[in-house]
This record gives C-alpha cells, structure tokens and sequence, in this order.
C-alpha cells in the first residue's frame, strides 16, 4: 500500500522561505517519477514541480521556475520542495504525487499520477 505524507507547510510572509517534505513508502519507487502539485481555492490543480526517482531529471512550472527546488532522498524514500522568494500567489495546498510507473519522461499531467498525498497547506501573506 502506497502511502504519501506531506508536512513542512505553514504561514510566511511574502519572500520568505519554507521546504516541504513527502515521506513515501510502499513501493520501490526506481521506475517512478514524483511531483508537487497545488491547488488554491477556486482553482484546478496545477504542476509546480516533478523528479524522475532514478536520475534525478527535473522539470519545473514557468511560475515557480528559479524559486523553488525539488530533491529527493532516495535512502530516505522522501521528497522535498524547497521554496525560496515566496509570493502571495503561491499560497495553496501543497500535493505530493507517486506517477505511474515506468516513465521515460518527467510527467506534469495529473493524470499522469496514481497516488496522492493528504496535502499541506502553505499561506504566504504579510
């Protein structure tokens, strides 16, 4: 059973700092990709940004491009955001995602993901 536990959300003001953590289990996860997603209210759930577990490829959205980090720790089974210069527009909850299996690329599509974590939110505002 797969199961996916997001924490590290919270309150900061604009240009602050947080680093979310995904502590994953269940799975050898060499075949796999994992990502963050959010959603504000009122709005789809949107990529932020994705890993392939085995080499480490990453892929981020334009928005987020250059502010925020994705990582793994693969002895640790556990994904990390570090997000740096944050924005008002970046408040959300905050979703970590296990892809399907077997990814050549790095994918960015929701649907492209199988399992889902419970969500952490992040609030940025002065």
């Amino acid at each position: 059973q797969v199961q996916l536990v997001e924490s590290g959300g919270g309150s900061v003001q604009p240009g602050g700092s947080l680093r979310l953590s995904c502590a994953a289990s269940g799975r050898t996860f060499s075949s796999y990709a994992m990502g963050w997603f959010r959603q504000a209210p009122g709005k789809e759930r949107e990529f932020v940004a994705a890993i392939r577990w085995s080499g480490g490829i990453t892929l981020y959205a334009d928005s987020v491009k250059g502010r925020f980090t994705i990582s793994r720790d693969t002895a640790k089974n556990t994904l990390y955001l570090q997000m740096n210069s944050l924005k008002p527009e970046d408040t959300a909850v905050y979703y970590c995602a296990l892809s399907q299996p077997y990814v050549v690329t790095v994918p960015k599509a929701p649907r492209e993901y199988d399992y889902w974590g419970q969500g952490t939110q992040v609030t940025v505002s002065s």
